[in-house]
């Protein structure tokens, strides 16, 4: 059973699944486009040297550090948890005063009297 008297955080819940694949579907693109350029460097530059190997591996291991990097979830990042104490407290705010409070209406109905028990009739009156 949980704890009901610690309110939890809203800094410390963890991200949005919609923004946590947003993300981790920008950070594969961006890898895979530094690879397509490893692969077009690797052909194009000449003459070949020592520069043309570190294009050809970052060409061949680039895709699987993509991959690996893409389903790494939100739980491998090491965060520091929120400090409790900085949450809302759980205890409603007080009540305004009066000064400051909005003026309310407040219109009660109930069924109409019948015309006998009604107090502004008369006992003798015919009705």
């Amino acid at each position: 059973m949980k704890n009901s008297s610690a309110a939890q955080s809203a800094t410390s819940l963890p991200r949005a699944p919609r923004d946590e694949v947003s993300a981790r579907s920008t950070r594969y693109l961006i890898t895979m486009g530094i690879r397509v350029a490893c692969f077009i460097l690797m052909v194009a530059i000449h003459p070949y040297s020592w520069y043309t190997w570190v294009f050809a591996a970052g060409a061949v291991f680039l895709p699987y550090i993509a991959v690996v990097g893409a389903n790494v979830g939100q739980d491998s990042r090491s965060r520091a948890p929120e400090n409790p104490e900085r949450s809302l407290p759980a205890t409603p705010s007080p009540r305004p005063t009066p000064a400051t409070e909005h003026p309310v209406i407040r219109v009660d109905e109930q069924r109409p009297l019948p015309i006998a028990e009604r107090p502004d009739r008369e006992p003798d009156a015919p009705e």
